[in-house]
């Protein structure tokens, strides 16, 4: 039997717009609060000058391969902007390392870079934002982590904290009050439960129950049986799982229902995208489940453009490197010298980016809109689409 089972974090990229040209544009509305990061201002006469920070020679062959699909997403969003924007776009080489990624942000403004999109890891964002906090130039990082949030640095990865919110929204609104939610022992599904907790507290409500295992094999098929014999004392109507594929989601999809807690009666929903194996659809606790995903429309456009300009598909995560430089140039095609500062970056309407709208927030995290979805018949079924405009739109 493996002792262990290997945990890899994933993070789903998420432009199509109603507010204008076909991938790119700002929806227009006062900003969401907060002061502007330093006195960088928009010489409107000038092209705007772009650093886009990525790993292109990282030790890991994925890791290279992974930001050639970034960068060509990047040049992809600079070249949808033309007519709309001048902007002029240069790669640096954080080779992964944060050190390095201090030094190419620092760099990049001496160079003239007026924003910068990336760095890919949190490590390397946070420190390409220490190393920049005094110039003015806000960091569009490609990470999700939220601790690095903040000052001149945004995230643009898919966070928990998003998904909780409208998965937890969504099963409240079809009646779903009783909540259990189980989780790894480890960073990945403490965080997952920690978003879950929040989502469920701004709701007005709390878990029912919390249920954690060891991330072994072992643990993980005793503390089924030990999860459902406490749902029979708490009666969730709806348990959250924050596994992924790789975290032992296929295990437990099996192992839950058959310990007793029955997907007829109890409501699964999965914290992370469950549309990414569909080997996998056919498990109990998978059919019928509810989850969150980027819109499938917008999603399947930006793969088609990106198929046909580079003839591949996309890298995941090649999507949030196009929506950094997306955010960039519809912001500056409004003509606010604050453009990339938080004033000109934090407006409420958002952007639309390669998956559909999303905003940032004056504390650097993101939103996102978000589908929910099931698996019906081994297939992908949207019951709730992803909102179009943030108005009201629940967010």
């Amino acid at each position: 039997m493996v002792s262990r089972i290997s945990l890899m974090r994933h993070l789903r990229g998420a432009v199509l717009t109603l507010c204008g040209a076909l991938f790119l544009s700002a929806c227009v509305a006062p900003p969401m609060g907060g002061l502007s990061v330093g006195g960088l201002s928009i010489d409107g006469s000038k092209k705007v000058q772009v650093a886009v920070l990525l790993p292109t020679n990282a030790a890991d062959p994925r890791v290279r391969e992974l930001a050639i699909s970034a960068e060509q997403a990047a040049r992809m969003a600079m070249d949808d902007l033309a007519g709309s924007v001048t902007m002029e776009i240069r790669i640096y080489d954080t080779a992964g390392l944060e050190t390095q990624a201090a030094e190419m942000a620092v760099l990049a403004v001496e160079e003239g870079a007026q924003v910068i999109v990336g760095p890919l890891f949190a490590g390397a964002a946070n420190a390409a934002g220490l190393a920049v906090a005094n110039s003015g130039v806000s960091v569009l990082s490609l990470s999700n982590n939220v601790d690095i949030a903040g000052g001149n640095v945004y995230v643009l990865g898919h966070t928990y904290q998003n998904t909780a919110d409208r998965l937890v929204a969504y099963a409240q609104g079809q009646g779903k009050s009783q909540a259990l939610i189980v989780h790894a022992n480890n960073v990945s599904g403490q965080a997952g439960s920690d978003a879950i907790e929040q989502a469920l507290s701004d709701q007005g409500s709390v878990a029912a129950g919390i249920e954690n295992y060891e991330f072994t094999q072992q643990d993980l098929v005793e503390a089924m049986r030990r999860i459902a014999e406490r749902n029979e004392l708490i009666e969730a109507d709806v348990v959250f799982l924050t596994a992924d594929y790789d975290g032992g989601l296929p295990l437990i999809a099996q192992l839950l229902p058959e310990a007793g807690i029955d997907p007829e009666l109890v409501q699964y929903v999965g914290l992370s995208q469950w549309d990414v194996l569909p080997s996998a659809f056919h498990l109990p606790g998978i059919q019928g489940g509810w989850f969150a995903m980027p819109s499938p429309t917008r999603a399947e456009q930006f793969r088609d453009r990106f198929q046909s300009v580079y003839g591949n598909a996309p890298h995941p995560l090649a999507a949030i490197a196009y929506d950094g430089v997306a955010a960039v140039g519809a912001s500056v095609a409004t003509g606010n010298r604050d453009a990339l500062n938080s004033k000109g970056l934090t407006l409420t309407g958002g952007f639309q980016g390669a998956a559909g709208i999303f905003r940032l927030r004056n504390n650097g995290t993101i939103e996102r809109g978000l589908a929910v979805a099931t698996i019906e018949g081994n297939q992908v079924v949207v019951l709730d689409e992803a909102p179009r405009t943030f108005s009201n739109s629940g967010f």
